[in-house]
């Protein structure tokens, strides 16, 4: 098929050769390509059938794979002619595509500055209306007078809301034909290379999606607070050497960021779920004290100084070290589970808001390891095991400097995996969103409510138990452990994007919250600003972010 470019088609299904390429490699590929992909579907609901006897699936599938391997021949035959044809055909449809999308920009283009053309007058005379109407009024009484302008007035800024959105209306139209005439282009392309994609076409149709729908008043209310964190770091890294404390951006410091964001990264996944729920978690901060004196006790070297209930103090140094941090880890999902699931009961079954439910457990934690411990730190953790899991690797040197590696990053990238993985590729996480979004919907459609609402619950306190077993290897644990970290899981979860309307917001939105969030922290304290200044930072960029978070759902509804 030769090419033949004199007349250019107004759109591809128009090309009388793009439809011949389209037919003569579906005919190639049906006895062949296609059939084997036919017979495997085939295959796969015969085993998934229950009509059909064992032995019958038997001999259906032994006869599917010997038609397979005929079909396989077949497409081998034809391989080498496919391959040519299929790039004849690609070669083809880009460069008819080229043009067309050419006259297509040009034409869609025109009807945009028309749009722009005819809104801008259309604003003016209908201003223009309202001045004449004003000028017009013979009414004396004041009060009368003041109504009629108001109304007026309201039936102007009437009028221009009709015209803005006809005018947003025609103009994303013309911006929508001119994305779709490159859809074509690769949907084409695809049919012709039998569903195989590209992945220059694939990155070039997001660029030109993504410019047709960009909107800049739509990107700072989606972005505007990470906009805000960026200048901060970036006048935080300028005004550091100034005044004499070093290079803020350098790996020593990024990697002690990425340290203090390991253990806190637990907490945050944990109530990252509770928040999809359009719930939270008060006791994040409690669970880790709990998990943290839990695992402090065991694996203290020597006899501990504290008793717990008027209980002890113990020597566990004739338990195996590999024993005891085994039965530590344990016990510190185990407790930390018990509790979350204490309060999701009450959440789940009795509908009680998770602030309420929550904050009660944080209390009754409170009160528990207070008493029990009279708020004694538990003491150091048996220093070999303590550099093992919470130590640092020696990497090198680099510019004078010894570059370490925390090892609790290694716990922390594996939990954001696992978090990732139940978030996006489990029936479960789907139900957390489907829940999260509309219970009731989520009920009639066959979710069981509660059973999410406890699975979240067990998940989140798997997480935080995870967590304050960690934190124990970072400083002496006590009751008074984790004051506050409550907060900044929460805060992290929704300057990650993590809605508190429920259901909207993704896991890699919270792993990047922990490390903005911690990020801002250590600024500020490299900078030397006052702890108690750093709250006030803390607090206006929750306020921000919610505030946000509140316009899009009020925008979306």
């Amino acid at each position: 098929m030769a090419n033949n470019m004199t007349n250019i088609p107004a759109a591809l299904d128009e090309d009388v050769k793009v439809r011949q390429y389209i037919a003569r490699l579906a005919d190639l590929r049906s006895t062949g390509v296609t059939r084997v992909t036919d017979l495997k579907q085939q295959i796969t609901a015969t085993k998934k059938s229950k009509m059909i006897s064992d032995e019958t699936k038997a001999k259906l599938i032994e006869d599917c794979k010997k038609q397979i391997a005929v079909a396989q021949a077949d497409a081998n035959a034809h391989k080498a002619e496919i391959d040519a044809l299929t790039k004849e055909a690609v070669q083809y449809v880009n460069t008819v595509s080229a043009e067309i999308e050419k006259a297509v920009y040009a034409h869609e283009n025109a009807n945009i500055a028309r749009f722009k053309a005819d809104y801008a007058k259309k604003v003016q005379e209908i201003k223009s209306e309202s001045q004449r109407r004003i000028a017009a009024l013979t009414i004396q009484d004041p009060k009368e007078r003041k109504n009629e302008i108001q109304q007026i007035r309201y039936e102007e800024k009437s009028a221009l809301f009709d015209a803005k959105s006809h005018f947003t209306s025609d103009t994303d139209r013309a911006k929508a034909a001119k994305n779709q005439a490159y859809v074509d282009h690769v949907q084409t392309n695809r049919t012709l290379r039998n569903g195989k994609t590209n992945f220059k076409e694939d990155m070039t149709l997001k660029i030109h999606d993504y410019s047709n729908r960009f909107k800049l008043s739509t990107f700072l209310l989606n972005n505007g607070l990470y906009l805000a964190v960026l200048i901060f770091f970036i006048v935080c890294v300028i005004i550091a050497p100034l005044q004499g404390r070093g290079q803020l951006l350098s790996l020593p410091n990024i990697l002690t960021i990425l340290e203090q964001s390991s253990t806190r990264m637990f907490y945050a996944l944990g109530v990252a779920g509770l928040i999809l729920l359009a719930g939270t978690d008060l006791s994040v901060g409690r669970m880790v004290a709990l998990g943290s004196v839990t695992t402090g006790l065991l694996l203290h070297k020597g006899t501990n100084i504290v008793k717990v209930f008027g209980m002890g103090p113990w020597n566990f140094d004739s338990i195996p070290m590999g024993a005891k941090v085994i039965i530590a880890l344990l016990l510190s999902i185990i407790f930390c589970v018990a509790f979350s699931c204490f309060a999701g009961v009450f959440t789940a079954r009795l509908k009680i808001h998770p602030f309420i439910s929550t904050m009660s457990t944080q209390l009754i934690i409170y009160g528990l390891l207070f008493f029990g411990t009279s708020g004694t730190p538990v003491g150091s953790i048996e220093s070999g095991i303590k550099d093992l899991i919470g130590g640092r690797w020696t990497l090198g040197v680099l510019g004078g400097q010894v570059i370490t590696f925390p090892k609790l990053i290694i716990p922390a990238v594996f939990a954001c995996f696992v978090a990732w993985f139940i978030w996006n590729k489990t029936t479960f996480g789907k139900n957390m969103y489907a829940v999260g979004g509309n219970s009731e919907a989520a009920a009639v459609s066959g979710i069981s409510v509660f059973k999410v609402t406890m699975g979240v619950f067990i998940m989140a306190g798997i997480f935080y138990g995870c967590g304050a077993f960690l934190e124990a290897f970072r400083a002496n644990a006590s009751a008074g452990t984790g004051q506050g970290y409550e907060t900044d899981a929460i805060a992290a979860c929704v300057v990650g994007g993590i809605s508190f309307n429920g259901g909207i917001g993704k896991i890699t939105g919270a792993m990047f919250g922990v490390i903005i969030f911690t990020g801002l922290t250590y600024c500020l304290t490299f900078l030397g600003i006052d702890t108690n200044l750093q709250f006030v930072f803390k607090g206006a960029i929750i306020i921000a972010a919610v505030a946000l978070d509140s316009v899009k759902y009020l925008k979306k509804k």
